[in-house]
């Protein structure tokens, strides 16, 4: 698995599919890395003839962490950003979106289609608005614009996300995990436990890094609302939000939609904030229809 030097930064990343073929780069969201993406999804991507680049955000996976000051106060952070106060980070979503730069960089990519779930969606918007030069489209996947008016989640929701449990201790950090995604998970489709055991325990593998996602998160208070730049973007822009997301309510991903001009909204019913293994070959689909599209 290749490292890569990026926006002064170490990142991991990976590579798979023809390299003559169009590249698509994976963005994934909060705390999470690149073993993340579901097998089906990346799988699906690759058969419908992409070149696909994933890799761990920083402050993630294998990828450069950075140093560790005093732990923040996450639902004070919260709360002043709901306020529209300012939130200090020791970066934002314009570094990881620069980070995303640097990796097409280092792999001698100039354009590429991004998609971004979550976290993800948000720097692929970043990304869109400020280096249009570099994105041939994107898909904003159960992202939002940064409004505090629409981005609220469940408390029920929240109070999973900021949980924290033992980092040392193996089976609770996938206990953790297997729970959140219970909460935060798809209403309208019934998980595969195995699946979902799979899938957490490659991810805390990978390694769980829960100061690093404090950082993540508090990236996105701090750069708050983003509607006036959302309105820069011209790349083809696909928003797709789930009509069950307790974490990022689905009035997010309309409220995404509406200030990206020309943007496509797919709401996908019973959907909630993950990637339910049901919807895979659809939202598939719907990605390589709009990255076609966006190169003919």
């Amino acid at each position: 698995m290749p490292i890569v030097e990026a926006n002064g930064l170490t990142l991991a990343c990976e590579l798979q599919g023809d390299p003559a073929a169009s590249p698509i780069v994976l963005v994934m969201g909060l705390g999470m890395p690149l073993v993340a993406w579901p097998d089906a999804f990346v799988d699906g991507l690759v058969a419908a003839g992409f070149r696909v680049v994933s890799f761990d955000n920083r402050d993630c996976g294998h990828s450069e962490k950075l140093a560790q000051g005093s732990r923040p106060n996450l639902p004070l952070a919260i709360g002043r950003a709901l306020l529209r106060m300012k939130v200090r980070a020791p970066y934002k979503l314009e570094d990881m979106a620069r980070d995303v730069t640097g990796l097409l960089d280092a792999l001698g990519i100039a354009r590429a289609h991004v998609v971004g779930v979550s976290m993800g969606g948000m720097i692929a918007q970043v990304l869109a608005a400020r280096y249009p030069e570099r994105v041939t489209s994107i898909t904003s996947i159960m992202a939002s614009s940064g409004n505090p008016r629409v981005s609220l989640g469940k408390p029920a929701a929240l109070r999973a996300l900021l949980r924290r449990p033992d980092p040392r201790d193996f089976e609770a950090v996938i206990a953790h995990l297997i729970g959140l995604f219970g909460v935060i998970g798809s209403p309208g489709f019934a998980a595969d436990p195995g699946l979902l055991r799979a899938l957490c325990e490659r991810t805390v593998r990978r390694g769980f890094y829960p100061a690093g996602m404090a950082r993540q998160l508090l990236a996105i208070l701090a750069t708050g609302d983003r509607r006036r730049e959302l309105a820069r973007i011209h790349a083809p822009t696909l928003v797709i939000h789930g009509t069950q997301d307790p974490l990022l309510p689905v009035a997010a991903g309309r409220d995404t939609a509406a200030h990206i001009p020309g943007a496509r909204l797919l709401e996908i019913e019973g959907m909630g904030h993950d990637l339910p293994p049901a919807m895979t070959p659809r939202i598939v689909d719907e990605i390589t229809k709009h990255c076609r599209a966006a190169e003919a």
